[in-house]
């Protein structure tokens, strides 16, 4: 990596840290956002600065294993308590969150700062796991991030299909035999491990994003789950190295700047995605009303049109040779689109009619622009046989 991008060694280490922070958290927080509990990854990420303190407490030493071991028991004793309180109480998931968050983080600032006012000079850089520092990352210290990613990774790919049944459809789960609870505590502890990694790049605060910002920015972006989980891989590596990247040429902290630079990637996401970003579909909605209005005309070309709407359909109609010069009769062509527009509004009404008559092969979702192309031919012969024996 040194030789690749021209970096020094200690920059070298800090993105190959990024890199696996965005592959980690890309992969694991998916199941969290999609279970709708991307919140629970912020009261983790919270709560893993009173792990660890205390570990630091217990050991008398900064031993970043030791560190991160405390950190994942905090993480994993937080979600389970957050669980417990919805399930036995009549306290809501978001209500659960909010004390479990305070009340962890609270405890965390009391500790670093009792530890803080301490004579021992080895607590120094303990705040770094609030903020974040890549900069004091060492080699082994990725080295043990890959490893325990790698662990986490391994056990996604063999329980997959367990994790995602359970995810979507525990019902289901449950009813064909999976361990419901225990596979929900397999994703708690997924999301903890993500946690774990990112808190010495990142920091508490600001591990939310990692964990949140990718799975957005897949989901715009693909449909399955499996594409979504490896999107999201993808797009937290991406995020992860160049926001890493930046930050060591502009001698920027690099937590904020990966942040930022997920930030602008999930935004551009949601804005342009194709089929689902919102200039994407504020321009097919446009697309569809002068649709809308240039068959109103069709429809009737003598009604007295009024406004710049009526005037552009009538202008882009006449272009197209459907419109007279008069702007107020059809052309010859004009006349066959009239009699098919006509067509497809009786065939969309007789499906509105007798639609539940109709039989599928399969499931399909009827397309009121085309009918026949969406349904197929057999169910139109089925729609217009249906409308005559009606009438």
């Amino acid at each position: 990596m040194t030789s690749l991008f021209g970096l020094p060694y200690s920059d070298s280490v800090v993105v190959a840290g990024a890199l696996v922070l965005g592959i980690t958290s890309g992969v694991l927080g998916a199941f969290a956002v999609l279970r709708r509990r991307s919140l629970v990854c912020d009261a983790v990420a919270h709560s893993t600065l009173p792990g660890v303190c205390v570990a630091f407490l217990v050991a008398g030493v900064k031993d970043v294993p030791g560190l991160l071991l405390g950190a994942a028991v905090a993480g994993l004793v937080a979600a389970l308590l957050m669980v417990g309180i919805e399930r036995t109480s009549r306290i809501r998931p978001d209500a659960a969150i909010g004390v479990v968050l305070s009340g962890f983080f609270a405890l965390g600032v009391v500790l670093l700062t009792h530890i803080s006012n301490t004579a021992d000079a080895d607590q120094a850089g303990l705040e770094n796991y609030l903020f974040g520092q890549a900069a004091g990352l060492l080699e082994r210290d990725v080295a043990v991030m890959a490893v325990v990613a790698t662990g986490a990774l391994l056990v996604v790919a063999v329980a997959r299909r367990a994790l995602t049944a359970t995810l979507f459809d525990p019902a289901y789960a449950g009813a064909i035999g999976l361990p419901v609870r225990a596979l929900e505590t397999v994703m708690t502890l997924l999301l903890v491990v993500a946690v774990v990694i990112g808190v010495r790049v990142v920091g508490a605060i600001l591990m939310v994003a990692m964990l949140v910002i990718p799975t957005v920015t897949a989901r715009q972006l693909a449909d399955r789950f499996p594409h979504v989980l490896v999107l999201a891989g993808v797009v937290g590596a991406a995020v992860g190295v160049t926001g890493s990247l930046a930050a060591t040429r502009g001698q920027l902290p690099t937590g904020p700047v990966v942040v930022l630079t997920g930030f602008a990637v999930a935004l551009a996401a949601v804005l342009l995605a194709p089929g689902r970003g919102v200039a994407w579909r504020a321009l097919r909605l446009t697309a569809r009303r002068r649709q809308v209005r240039r068959e109103a005309v069709l429809a009737a070309p003598e009604a007295p049109g009024h406004g710049l709407a009526d005037r552009l359909a009538r202008a882009a109609l006449r272009r197209r040779g459907l419109l007279a010069p008069d702007g107020r009769s059809l052309t010859a062509a004009g006349r066959a689109a009239a009699d098919e527009l006509a067509e497809r509004r009786a065939l969309w009404s007789a499906w509105l009619a007798h639609g539940a008559a109709v039989r599928l092969p399969d499931a399909r979702e009827p397309d009121p622009a085309d009918l026949a192309g969406s349904l197929g031919e057999d169910a139109v012969r089925q729609l217009r046989r249906l409308a005559r024996e009606a009438v």
